[in-house]
């Protein structure tokens, strides 16, 4: 029977935790600029309200 070979299967293991770990830092990334996107988004939306003309009379 074969030896098992422990510096190639740490060697695996080793690589799919840093990709494991990428994936998680992509994901963690993508939805930062989701967030960043929305609250950009809610501050336009924010700026175009208050720019508004509004029919009210001024309060005398």
């Amino acid at each position: 029977m074969a030896k098992p070979n422990y510096s190639f299967a740490k060697r695996q293991r080793d690589l799919a935790k840093e990709q494991k770990k990428e994936e998680k830092l992509q994901r963690k990334n993508a939805a930062q600029a989701e967030q960043a996107q929305l609250e950009q988004a809610e501050s336009s939306a924010d700026e175009t309200a208050d720019q508004a003309p509004t029919d009210e009379a001024p309060n005398a």
